[in-house]
């Protein structure tokens, strides 16, 4: 039986061969091929650990970013203005550029990173239209 993951390209469609998650303080069960491929922890529980971090990290930073962003409300006359396309285009080109970098380790990354980039944006632009809302223009 073949699963497809929601967003997932197809050609990346996983057989699925055990009704139950993997065992997370076992020894892996597979390898990569590439011999240069180095391990980044022992078990699954040792990663997920990991993963758990770099998430608080992540979330610290995109609220952070949701600060400028609010504060960047104070510059930015109307709707399209907060909308801002040409600065979406440019940060959607830039990180993208930026995961580039990692393709190698991870092929798709650009993509991920991009999509993902696309929806935050979204929600940040949706956030800043109700800060909009609060603000009120400075009389000259």
């Amino acid at each position: 039986m073949l699963i497809n993951y929601p967003g997932c390209f197809r050609r990346f469609a996983f057989p699925m061969t055990s009704p139950q998650e993997p065992a997370i303080h076992t020894p892996p069960v597979r390898r990569f091929k590439d011999p240069d491929y180095v391990e980044v922890a022992p078990t699954l529980a040792a990663l997920r650990e990991r993963i758990d971090t770099l998430d608080g990290q992540i979330v610290e930073l995109l609220a952070q970013r949701a600060l400028c962003v609010r504060d960047a409300t104070r510059f930015k006359r109307d709707a399209f203005q907060v909308a801002a396309p040409a600065r979406q285009a440019e940060v959607f080109a830039r990180v993208r550029a930026l995961a580039a970098h990692h393709e190698a380790a991870f092929p798709g990354l650009s993509d991920i990173v991009e999509s993902t980039y696309r929806t935050l944006v979204a929600g940040y632009i949706a956030g800043e239209g109700t800060f909009f809302h609060d603000t009120e223009l400075i009389k000259p």
